[in-house]
């Protein structure tokens, strides 16, 4: 019986991953500010089939996601001001990391901020 309910719901176009993965990723990628490696995390956790979540991500290139981190990043760096550089380091790690951005981008967005991650 549900299974006859889901296959009218999907031939209806009631149902359907890929649609609901790119939805899915727009909207957790741009309010969210969420990377790609939490959104696939997430969207794995739904259910949807590789496939779609891979299709849903090819929207998402390499500098879409260094421009979110950096749009973080700054934002967080902006109300850091009274703090030690070793702390402003710490604690946009931690927000970037918390997001899932990669270490490579992490790197990228200190060095574009002139924090010197090395010091450190």
């Amino acid at each position: 019986m549900a299974s006859a309910v889901i296959f009218r719901l999907q031939e209806s176009g009631l149902i359907n991953d890929e649609e609901f993965a790119v939805a899915w990723t727009q909207s957790r990628h741009n309010s969210k500010k969420l990377s790609k490696r939490i959104i696939a995390g997430e969207l794995r956790g739904k259910g949807v089939d590789q496939e779609s979540i891979d299709a849903a991500l090819d929207g998402i290139d390499e500098e879409s996601e260094y421009r979110t981190a950096f749009g973080l990043a700054m934002r967080k760096y902006s109300t850091m001001s009274r703090l030690e550089p070793e702390v402003q380091v710490r604690r946009i790690q931690s927000l970037l990391q918390r997001k899932g951005f990669s270490f490579s981008v992490i790197g990228r967005v200190l060095q574009e901020l002139g924090i010197e991650v090395a010091r450190y």
